[in-house]
């Protein structure tokens, strides 16, 4: 260790090593989240587009999706370059993945490494050529795992399901988060061999961290995450469709009456902002509500986390900077002690 190597140097080594060390140990803490304080930037990441990626799936992918598993490769995202692509089929109907997805709520009982999910704003639009569509903005404060480290982060989601069967993110930045940067996308489809109880999802994000993050989180957060996005919403719909069927439930498109088909309206009730006011509006009370409580638990968690790192760091900084100085002590001692000596 550094500590035991200063009894090695030489005396003018040592005193310089334990100049160093001092400067470490009295260096800031990285900042912590902070749902009251903004994000230092505005979005470095260019944000996925929604809309079909036009991946063309040849037979090696379709051999690799048939036995279950997911296929990997690259999009073109404007000038972003290449990003990792992961295409899925799950055994269940495209509203059934829609709702595992969005249940944000329940994020901490399904997906990988979270331990806190919950949303805290929910602003629906009329969907216009003017905003691309756009149904709905979701807010979701995240918070995952991972050992003696826990990153806290605000989502800001685009909806777009129906016109462009997309739902895309970055984050909000009116929030400062533990990650740099981030931006996603879901594109969902009914699958070409059985649209009615099957789908094919395609999923890709992009993750930039701060450096004081360990390289194990990075290369979970940017490689890993892919395929484990993939895996828990075809695990978690493929549950709710079996219990459905068990149940005698079924979300197959019917037929109207011009022969036509329309999707079962029931479908998407908890999903699109229009056609039930009254929903709607207590969506947006429940969400303003938690909000505020979620600022005010976020500002006494501020408070306490700031008291407990002081007393943390204070009587460790001083123990660390006491051993270090009476090393220097002892080396100086030493220095006098051998020219004493020498003369």
């Amino acid at each position: 260790s550094i500590y035991a190597s200063l009894l090695t140097m030489t005396p003018l080594r040592s005193l310089l090593g334990c100049v160093l060390t001092i400067a470490l140990l009295c260096t800031p803490y990285a900042n912590a989240s902070n749902f009251n304080k903004p994000h230092s930037h505005t979005g470095k990441v260019e944000p996925f587009q929604p809309g079909d990626p036009k991946i063309k799936l040849d037979s090696k992918a379709m051999s690799i999706l048939k036995a279950g598993k997911p296929y990997q490769t690259q999009v073109q995202s404007g000038s972003a370059g290449g990003r990792g692509l992961v295409v899925q089929d799950v055994d269940a109907p495209t509203s059934i993945v829609w709702e595992r997805i969005l249940d944000y709520d329940n994020y901490s009982n399904m997906v990988p490494k979270t331990i806190e999910s919950k949303n805290y704003k929910i602003v629906p639009h009329k969907p216009t050529k003017a905003n691309n569509f756009l149904e709905k903005e979701i807010y979701t404060r995240m918070k995952v795992g991972f050992p003696m480290l826990k990153l806290e982060f605000f989502v800001r989601h685009f909806l777009y399901i129906q016109h462009h069967k997309s739902l895309t993110w970055t984050l909000d930045y009116t929030k400062e988060s533990d990650f740099d940067d981030s931006c996603g996308y879901w594109f969902i489809l009914p699958h070409p061999d059985d649209p009615e109880e099957k789908t094919r999802l395609y999923y890709s994000v992009q993750v930039g961290m701060f450096d004081w993050v360990p390289k194990f989180v990075v290369d979970f957060m940017s490689s890993k995450a892919l395929t484990d996005a993939t895996a828990w919403v075809k695990k978690y719909s493929e549950i709710e469709w079996a219990k459905e069927v068990a149940k005698g439930g079924s979300r197959r498109t019917n037929d109207n009456a011009g022969g036509g088909q329309k999707e079962n309206k029931s479908v998407f009730s908890n999903i699109l902002p229009f056609g039930n006011s009254k929903k709607r509006e207590e969506e947006e009370r429940l969400a303003a509500e938690a909000a505020a409580k979620l600022a005010l638990e976020e500002e006494e968690e501020a408070k306490r986390r700031r008291r407990l790192v002081v007393v943390r760091a204070g009587w460790k900084r001083y123990v660390l900077v006491a051993v270090v100085l009476s090393l220097a002590v002892y080396n100086v001692g030493m220095f006098v002690a051998n020219n004493e000596k020498s003369q």
